[in-house]
């Protein structure tokens, strides 16, 4: 990838020269209004910040557009549309005939160009910002591009035969790059499931799997080591269900949406706080389990005095049990899939305490070595966090580099290869040999 031979300069904000070849227009020059209406019987389509324009249909939510279509717009494929949150990226190319509500803008060319070239431009964060001078409205995010607005904007216009190499490059290379997180992120899910199972193994069956074992009859296990205790959760651990409506000022909270689902993952509030109800007080290094929604496996153990949402149960263990054992115990998934088979409640189910409180648990009466399972626990997962925490920066590298790729490429910083073979050679090239400029 090089620059190319020749630029000329421009008086642009965000640019400063393009190839000798390229030039910035004003909008109205490329693109005029489609707003044709009353195409009632074509499909919905819709404009989103990550996928551009999709189906309606596609996406995983109820439709709630207005039943009457009649002032919707008529999108014809090859357009580019845009909605009021083209400043968050929701823009694109449509492969689709169909309507969008008449809050989007329809563009159509008027001279010969490759649409896809203007999906990728309008997508950039630069023309997002550039956008935002000419958006008018109250909501951050929501302010209305209007087409008498937009077509006082200028964009980059290279030749038509430049555009379409641009264009086939991007799309090859978003195509490979997607492929490679894709990879990542099943990897992440994978190396997750590998958590959740470490947690399941050595919680119910400790350091040494040859352990002699002996038939329980508790509810989310068959068996457990035979020196081991078996107790119901309620002799083991102080249910504190006390109420209360006083904060003092610097006091941590924890609302439930701050509790990540799986380990423990946690993060308090220690400003003003205000709660519409009553809310509980805990102590450092009590459990705090979520009866909400059991499935979602909320549990933790408290690094702080503090106060919590009624929906969390407050565990304080007894002598006889390390906290940390005692999570690691309510967060395995034997346990969660049997207070999660009786919770009651269709839309928001629950577990109670009765419930849970008669659960019978099982743990080593030493508690060094429960100790010694919670150190061994934690070094294994501790592990799997460090891949885990690569494969991320690996993902957001990624990322970036499709970024940088593209706006350099857009923008005219760097130059395709003139030739297919030399392109083909080029994506064929592994991810890994390819840095940001």
């Amino acid at each position: 990838m090089s620059t190319y031979s020749k630029y000329k300069p421009v008086t642009f904000e965000y640019v400063k020269q393009i190839p000798e070849d390229w030039q910035l227009l004003p909008n109205i020059a490329i693109f005029e209004e489609r707003n044709e209406k009353g195409h009632i019987n074509e499909e919905l389509l819709s404009v989103t910040i990550g996928k551009g324009v999709i189906k309606q249909s596609d996406l995983n939510k109820k439709d709630s557009s207005n039943p009457d279509k009649s002032n919707y717009k008529l999108v014809e494929i090859g357009d580019v549309v845009y909605s009021m949150r083209f400043r968050q990226g929701a823009s694109g190319y449509s492969n689709y005939k169909g309507l969008v509500s008449n809050a989007c803008t329809v563009l159509k060319s008027k001279i010969e160009i490759n649409p896809k070239f203007f999906h990728y431009q309008y997508r950039l964060p630069f023309y997002q910002n550039y956008a935002e001078r000419y958006s008018y409205g109250i909501a951050d995010g929501q302010k209305p591009l209007r087409w008498q607005d937009f077509k006082r904007m200028y964009s980059f216009v290279p030749p038509l035969e430049t555009q379409n190499r641009i264009v086939a490059y991007l799309e090859e290379r978003e195509k490979q790059i997607k492929k490679f997180i894709k990879k990542k992120k099943e990897l992440i899910i994978s190396l997750k499931n590998q958590k959740i199972n470490i947690i399941n193994e050595t919680i119910h069956k400790g350091l040494n799997s040859n352990y002699k074992t002996v038939k329980t009859d508790i509810g989310y296990t068959l068996y457990h080591p035979e020196n081991w205790n078996k107790k119901p959760l309620k002799y083991v651990v102080k249910h504190v269900s006390e109420n209360t409506s006083q904060y003092k000022k610097g006091e941590y909270y924890l609302p439930l949406e701050n509790i990540v689902s799986y380990f423990g993952e946690h993060t308090y509030q220690n400003e003003d706080v205000y709660f519409e109800s009553n809310v509980k007080r805990f102590k450092e290094n009590d459990v705090l389990f979520s009866k909400l929604r059991p499935y979602l496996t909320k549990s933790v153990v408290a690094q702080v005095d503090g106060l919590c949402v009624g929906e969390i149960l407050v565990f304080r263990p007894r002598k006889e049990i390390n906290p940390e054992f005692l999570n690691y115990i309510l967060l395995s998934q034997r346990f969660i899939d049997f207070v999660n088979s009786s919770s009651y409640g269709t839309k928001m189910p629950r577990a109670s305490w009765d419930l849970i409180g008669r659960v019978e648990i099982s743990y080593p009466k030493d508690l060094e070595l429960q100790k010694e399972i919670v150190l061994k626990i934690k070094n294994k997962l501790n592990n799997i966090d460090r891949t885990i925490e690569k494969t991320s920066e690996e993902i957001k590298l990624a990322e970036d580099l499709l970024k940088s790729q593209i706006e350099q490429v857009v923008t005219g910083k760097i130059q395709v290869p003139n030739t297919f073979n030399d392109y083909i050679n080029i994506a064929a090239e592994p991810i890994t040999t390819y840095k940001p400029l």
